[in-house]
């Protein structure tokens, strides 16, 4: 039988252990392996120089947010956008950079709120059109186009199915070409996209965008809940960053920054050198 000094003695030893327990568990994840839409510039597209990765403004964000938590970010392309949700949802990869926030998807993932950024979806028209474009009324007996990969938020979504004569187009730029060649009288499409691709094709003189948005989906960090790495410690930790995050104007210059960074290398991959 014990006597009472031993059992002091082992209960003092136990207390000095859980300092270090508490930060082996709030540390046991000190890095994660993120993905998300490889084609979604400024927030994420593929990174020409290295297609293994994925870069833009959702995952220099990100980075910074988990130096400053100390964990280390590896931001990998995963597949095309179902793959990556698929490689996340598994716990293959432990989130989603660039999410919207989705019903169907918070049986499989956490969704961290508040977004990491926001996606202004606006009417696209040709410059000097007369017709005003402000509202989802307004746009009711017109044809437009849409790009498949461009994401609106469900409701959204279901209201333009119900009223909207809207073409699906496998890309934005073929969804503009329509726009040029007068098939369409609209596109619907993201402010930066948008914005970036007119210029890029040379029709920022001849394409305009309606001032008003008629859609903000949030594009949101998503943890798999197969993760090792998804516990309460990081979950607060990252919806602490995004909080800071929307109050300081971060987004908007990361977005403006990567926005210049994507035209500069489509107009380099345009160039006569690497055609």
């Amino acid at each position: 039988m014990s006597s009472p000094r031993q059992t002091l003695t082992a209960l003092i030893a136990g207390l000095l252990l859980l300092p270090s327990m508490a930060v082996v568990a709030a540390g046991k994840c000190d890095r994660l392996i993120v993905t998300g839409s490889p084609d979604a510039p400024p927030y994420l597209w593929r990174d020409p120089q290295d297609p293994r990765r994925l870069m833009g403004a959702n995952a220099d964000l990100l980075k910074e947010a988990a130096t400053q938590i100390g964990i280390k970010v590896e931001v990998l392309f995963g597949g095309k956008r179902s793959q990556a949700l698929e490689e996340v949802r598994t716990g293959r990869m432990d989130l989603l950079a660039d999410t919207p926030l989705n019903n169907a998807e918070l049986e499989s993932l956490d969704f961290i709120h508040p977004p990491i950024a926001q996606n202004e979806i606006m009417v696209w028209t040709r410059r000097g059109h007369a017709q005003p474009f402000n509202s989802l009324a307004d746009l009711r007996g017109h044809p437009g186009a849409m790009s498949e990969k461009t994401r609106i938020t469900p409701g959204f979504d279901s209201a333009a199915k119900e009223h909207l004569t809207l073409e699906r187009q496998p890309n934005l730029t073929q969804a503009f070409q329509k726009l040029m060649l007068g098939q369409v009288e609209f596109v619907l499409a993201g402010r930066y996209a948008g914005m970036a691709l007119t210029q890029t094709l040379g029709v920022a003189n001849d394409l305009t965008a309606q001032p008003l948005p008629l859609d903000r989906p949030g594009l949101y960090l998503a943890l798999s809940f197969n993760s090792a790495c998804n516990d309460p410690w990081l979950r607060g930790q990252l919806a602490k960053k995004m909080t800071e995050l929307a109050a300081s104007g971060r987004s908007s210059e990361a977005i403006t920054r990567n926005l210049e960074l994507w035209k500069a290398q489509l107009q380099q991959s345009a160039s006569p050198t690497n055609q």
